[in-house]
């Protein structure tokens, strides 16, 4: 592949995976409520997550997907229920102070935080549906195997989207350490968690093909 081809397409990856959206916002607001720790964990999730969604668009699958009706909204709602469970449980977090919060988020399980970023990741056909369609711009017929070099670009993908996530975990942090500052913060930034997991949930029920 051409180093050109693939340098354009990884400043087009950084430019998408900082765009606001269900995945950013779910590693923004659990590092702010929580910890580094659980930023990074969630983005290991995440860009674990990819690698099922790479290896649709490399075979077709995610193709099944698109032109299943069925299978588009089965993924859908799977997707807006679990958003729903995580804005239920942020209000269900009542700890008034950083240590309290940090308490409870220790006593989550690296595999729990993992495979929490897993589920987000997985649950959300626009993945899918977008690696369809981003991918192979930067493919050429000529320099091999399509199939190979999807592979490779979801590859690259990947390890972009955890650089990302990884920094916006820690600087989301810093910034929860700011906020923690003041008395009953804990509070209004899991109502806050509600709110937006809600609103994406939503979102996700209307959510078109199309869109």
């Amino acid at each position: 592949m051409d180093i050109m081809n693939i340098l354009y397409f990884l400043g087009a990856s950084v430019l998408l995976t900082l765009m606001p959206g269900p995945d950013i916002l779910f590693v923004i607001t659990e590092s702010i409520s929580k910890s580094q720790k659980t930023g990074i964990f969630i983005a290991l999730g995440l860009c674990t997550g990819l690698i099922v969604h790479t290896t649709a668009a490399a075979l077709g699958i995610a193709a099944v997907l698109y032109h299943s009706a069925v299978a588009f909204q089965v993924v859908k709602f799977a997707g807006a229920l679990y958003l729903f469970y995580l804005a239920w449980q942020a209000l269900r977090e009542r700890g008034n102070s950083k240590e309290e919060v940090l308490s409870a988020s220790a006593q989550q399980t690296f595999f729990a935080l993992y495979r929490r970023g897993i589920f987000m990741n997985l649950l959300n056909p626009k993945v899918s549906l977008f690696f369809l369609a981003f991918l192979p711009q930067f493919v050429s017929p000529r320099a091999g195997s399509v199939a190979l070099q999807m592979a490779l670009l979801g590859v690259l993908f990947m390890l972009q989207s955890l650089v990302v996530f990884t920094t916006v975990a820690l600087l989301a942090n810093r910034f929860g350490k700011y906020l923690f500052n003041h008395e009953k913060s804990a509070l209004w930034i899991n109502r806050a968690k509600a709110g937006i997991y809600t609103f994406l949930g939503a979102r996700l029920v209307f959510l078109s093909k199309e869109s």
